[in-house]
């Protein structure tokens, strides 16, 4: 299919190899009509396999709009037609791909999308007679993991440059690696002072249960018990708030403005978040131990892939001496077989 002076035209080759045209006016039916006559000209012969459950469909019900099949005619008509799966074309695809560009996904949901919109195609094309039509679904690439961790030196100016309310969350992040939003909402019902524990629910529902390192377990004791603010918004409120009035505190967004005034104000210049500090601990605590499962526990996830996301960037270069020792057991492994 081409354009040429505002018209679409079908362009495709007969069974004889002749070359045929047709001109349209709109660009969706310039391509149905030659995907049809493709098909004509060159019909599929593979083998159908069995016929796909009702129900199956990687997709919701807006995207398969596209894909909704003319009906058969009743068996009281005469002329035979091909399988409702024969009958798709390159303009389904399109419109498919237009209806999942226009829902506005985020990228890990759009390129999941569009990766079962290709297997669906592909298995209809491979055992239901349809044409092969999988190679027109657009393609997204993926994201690439933040790969961002604070050095020694940038956490302990923050920390050092801090008020107390606000260190207290830095050290929630970084020390316990506590998501920046769950770690502002931390308050007495989730601290237990005899042993020195935070026991909250993560952002998917997961309890967790951390002990508290020493710096913050200082600044905690200097909040009231008994009041069921927040730690965070209680060493606010004691330097801000004056008076019988109403407490007003901070929200998410508000901290975060903080955070970004004080990396500032100590001349860290690259963008730098509360969520790098909660990778950094990731990653020095994988370091540390080799354990990809105490990496999991400390941050909570039910999904070991998402563990692995926190760590994909961090890959250190293979030595010379681990492949010769790894390729030992192979070596005598195989001269005890020439001698056997």
């Amino acid at each position: 299919m081409f354009e040429k002076q505002g018209k679409f035209y079908a362009d495709w080759r007969d069974r004889t190899g002749r070359r045929l045209r047709k001109s349209f006016t709109s660009k969706r039916a310039a391509l149905q009509f030659e995907s049809e006559q493709k098909e004509l000209a060159h019909p599929k012969t593979t083998a159908r396999g069995p016929r796909l459950p009702h129900s199956y469909s990687p997709l919701s019900r807006g995207e398969t709009a596209g894909l909704r099949l003319i009906k058969p005619p009743s068996s009281s008509s005469r002329t035979s037609v091909a399988s409702p799966p024969a009958q798709l074309s390159a303009a389904h695809v399109i419109e498919v791909n237009e209806a999942i560009r226009r829902a506005r996904y985020a990228h890990s949901t759009l390129t999941n999308k569009v990766s079962a919109v290709r297997r669906l195609l592909r298995l209809l094309w491979e055992y239901h007679g349809a044409p092969r039509l999988d190679h027109l679904v657009e393609k997204y690439r993926g994201l690439r993991p933040r790969n961002v961790t604070a050095t020694d030196e940038e956490r302990a100016d923050l920390i050092a440059a801090a008020p107390p309310f606000l260190r207290l969350w830095i050290n929630l992040c970084a020390d316990l690696a506590i998501r920046s939003t769950t770690a502002a909402l931390l308050g007495p019902e989730n601290y237990n002072s005899a042993r020195r524990e935070l026991r909250f629910r993560t952002k998917c529902g997961e309890r967790l249960t951390l002990p508290v390192t020493e710096a913050v377990r200082v600044l905690i004791e200097q909040c009231q018990m008994t009041d069921p603010t927040p730690f965070v918004h209680q060493l606010w409120l004691r330097e801000h708030h004056y008076g019988p009035g109403p407490k007003v505190l901070l929200d998410a967004g508000s901290l975060r403005h903080k955070f970004l005034e004080l990396r500032r104000s100590i001349g860290i210049t690259r963008k730098l978040t509360l969520h790098d500090l909660r990778r950094t601990t990731a990653v020095a605590m994988y370091r540390y131990t080799r354990n990809i499962r105490s990496v999991q526990a400390l941050l909570g996830h039910r999904n070991m892939q998402s563990t692995i996301w926190y760590l994909d960037h961090d890959l250190e270069p293979i030595a010379v001496d681990t492949l010769e020792t790894i390729k030992k057991p192979f070596i005598i492994h195989r001269s005890e077989t020439k001698q056997a």
